[in-house]
C-alpha cells in the first residue's frame, strides 16, 4: 500500500534572489567607489564631536564660566568685540556664543567681508576680551570633516555627495541582507577571517543602524544646503537666491552704512523673555554691527527644544522682525534648526558626545571591513589583489598616524597645515609599497600611530606643564593615551601564520 504525503511548501522569499544579488552588486560597487571619502568624513566626523572640548585641550589656560550667560555679559561683550574689531579694521559681522551646551567658555568672532580680516577671541566672566583663539588642530579636523580642506563650496558639495553615497549604501546593505535583523547577534569565530569581518560589518551596521541613517541623511543635507537653497530660488523665487536666503534666515542687513549706536541688546533680550521666560541666550550675531543698517539676531533656547537656540530677529532700533520657528515654526524650519544638533551630537553634554563617538567609531569600521571583505573575498576565489590590500591598510591606519602629525605641528609651529596631513598619507603609502602583504602594513602603521599619539600628548605636557586651568584637558589627554595603547597594543603581539586570507588588513 503506497502513502502519499503532502510535500510542505517553501517559505516564499521577502526578497526575491535575482533583487537581493543586484542590490548586493550595487552595495558593493558604491561602497568601493566611495570608500576611502567615507571613511576619512566618518573618522574625522567621530572627533569633531569633541571639537570643543579638543579647543580647551589646545589652549588650557583660558577662562571657563560656571553657568549661562547673562544680559549684562553678553552686551559687555559685543561691545568690546566691536572695540577691538575696530581697531582690527574688521568691524562688519560679529558674533558672540555665550557658555552653555555646547562648551563654559564665551568666545567673541568678528570679520569683515570686504578686507577680509576676522578675529576670534575668548571672553571671561565680565565679557572683557582676553586672549585670542588658537585652536589649530581642532579646526584642522572639523575642515576635514565638513569641507575635505577644498574651498568651502565644492568641498561642502563633496561632503554632501558623500552623504548621499553612505545612506545609499546603508539601504542598498539592508536590502542585499535579508537576514541581517535575524541574525543581529550572530557571530561566526574561528573560522574564515572573511565571515568574521561579515559578521562585524553586518552587527555594527544593524546595531547602529537608526544612528548611521541620521547622520548620513543630516550630512547629506548639511553639505548640499547650498545647492537645495539654489533650486528653491530656482522654484520659487525665479532664481533670486538672496531672497531664498532670506525667506529661510529670516531678513539680512542693509548696505546703509551710515555709523549708528551699538543696539540695546538688553532690552531685546528682554522682549524676548516677556513671551518666553524660562529661554536661555545661546548666541548673539548682529551683522553690519554700529551701521543704520544692522540686523541683530539673538538665538534663545527654550527647555525641551533640540536647536541650538530659536533666532529672534530685530533691527537697530530694537524693533521686533520676527523669529526664525526653529522651536514652533513650520516643519521645515523645525528640521533647519535640528540638523546640526542631530548631525554632531551637540544637545546633551558629554554623555551624547560619547554615544555618538562610539557610534561614529562604529560607522567607520563597518566603512573599512566593507572593503576588507571585498578584498578577503577576491583572495579567497584565488584572484588577490595584494597592491589594493597594502593600499587600503595605508589609507585606513595612517589617519590616527595623520592626526597625531598634525597635533603635533599645531602644538609646535601654532598651525595644522594641511601638507602636514597629505605628506603623512604619503608616507604611509609609500611605506605600503615596501611591505610584504597588508597585514605588516597595518601593523607598522598602527604602531606609528601609537607613537604619534604618545608623542603628541607628551609634547602638549611639555608645553602646558605648570600653566593648565581647564581641567578639560586631562581628560583630553588621558583619552588620547588610551586610544594609543588601543591602537598600538593589538600590532605588538606576534602576528599570527598566514592563511588564505590573513593577509588582509585587520
Amino acid at each position: 500500500m503506497n502513502r502519499q504525503t503532502d510535500a510542505k511548501p517553501r517559505k516564499r522569499q521577502f526578497l526575491a534572489p535575482e533583487f537581493v544579488r543586484a542590490m548586493l552588486a550595487g552595495h558593493s560597487a558604491l561602497g568601493l567607489a566611495f570608500a576611502a571619502l567615507i571613511y576619512i568624513v566618518c573618522l574625522s566626523g567621530t572627533l569633531t564631536v569633541f571639537m570643543h572640548e579638543l579647543q580647551r585641550w589646545e589652549q588650557p589656560n583660558a577662562p571657563v564660566i560656571d553657568g549661562r550667560a547673562t544680559p549684562q555679559m553678553l552686551d559687555n561683550a559685543v561691545r568690546n568685540g566691536q572695540a577691538q574689531a575696530l581697531k582690527d579694521n574688521a568691524a562688519h559681522d560679529l558674533f558672540v556664543m555665550g557658555p552653555g551646551t555646547l562648551s563654559p567658555r564665551m568666545t567673541v568672532n568678528y570679520h569683515d567681508h570686504e578686507t577680509g580680516v576676522d578675529g576670534s577671541w575668548i571672553a571671561d566672566a565680565e565679557g572683557n576680551l582676553v586672549a585670542r583663539i588658537k585652536a589649530p588642530w581642532a579646526e584642522f579636523i572639523a575642515n576635514l570633516h565638513m569641507a575635505l580642506h577644498l574651498p568651502r563650496t565644492w568641498g561642502l558639495f563633496l561632503v554632501g555627495l558623500t552623504g548621499v553615497a553612505l545612506l545609499s549604501s546603508l539601504i542598498s546593505g539592508l536590502l542585499s541582507h535579508p537576514r541581517l535583523f535575524k541574525d543581529a547577534f550572530y557571530f561566526r569565530r574561528g573560522g574564515s577571517y572573511r565571515l568574521q569581518e561579515a559578521d562585524v560589518h553586518n552587527r555594527l551596521g544593524v546595531w547602529g543602524l537608526p544612528f548611521h541613517v541620521v547622520v548620513s541623511l543630516t550630512g547629506a543635507l548639511l553639505g548640499l544646503s547650498t545647492l537645495i537653497v539654489g533650486v528653491l530660488a530656482l522654484a520659487a523665487y525665479d532664481g533670486d537666491s538672496e531672497k531664498a536666503f532670506a525667506e529661510i534666515l529670516g531678513p539680512r542687513p542693509s548696505e546703509d552704512e551710515t555709523a549708528a549706536p551699538v543696539p540695546d541688546l538688553q532690552a531685546m533680550i528682554a522682549q524676548v523673555r516677556a513671551q518666553h521666560a524660562e529661554a536661555v541666550i545661546s548666541s548673539v550675531h548682529i551683522g553690519h554691527i554700529g551701521k543704520v543698517g544692522q540686523i541683530v539676531t539673538i538665538s534663545m533656547r527654550s527647555p525641551g527644544h533640540l536647536p541650538f537656540g530659536n533666532p529672534y530677529i530685530f533691527d537697530g532700533n530694537g524693533k521686533s522682525l520676527g523669529d526664525g520657528g526653529q522651536e514652533t515654526g513650520s516643519v521645515g524650519q523645525q528640521i533647519l534648526g535640528v540638523l546640526q544638533p542631530l548631525h554632531f551630537g551637540w544637545f546633551g553634554g558629554i554623555p551624547i558626545k560619547v554615544i555618538y563617538a562610539l557610534l561614529g567609531l562604529a560607522l567607520t569600521v563597518v566603512t573599512h571591513t566593507g572593503v576588507t571583505i571585498w578584498l578577503a573575498r577576491r583572495r579567497d576565489k584565488g584572484r588577490p589583489v595584494p597592491g589594493w590590500e597594502r593600499v587600503w591598510a595605508a589609507v585606513g591606519w595612517s589617519q590616527p598616524l595623520a592626526f597625531a602629525t598634525t597635533a603635533i605641528a599645531a602644538l609646535t609651529i601654532g598651525h595644522s597645515r594641511v601638507w602636514v596631513y597629505l605628506a603623512t598619507l604619503a608616507a604611509s603609502l609609500l611605506l605600503a609599497r615596501f611591505t610584504p602583504d597588508g597585514e605588516a602594513t597595518a601593523r607598522i602603521l598602527r604602531l606609528l600611530s601609537g607613537v604619534g599619539l604618545t608623542a603628541a600628548v607628551a609634547t602638549h605636557a611639555w608645553i602646558w606643564s605648570g600653566y593648565v586651568t581647564d581641567a578639560m584637558a586631562w581628560y583630553v589627554t588621558t583619552a588620547l593615551l588610551a586610544t594609543a595603547i588601543l591602537i598600538a597594543g593589538p600590532a605588538v603581539r606576534r602576528p599570527r601564520a598566514a592563511t588564505s586570507s590573513r593577509t588582509v588588513p585587520a
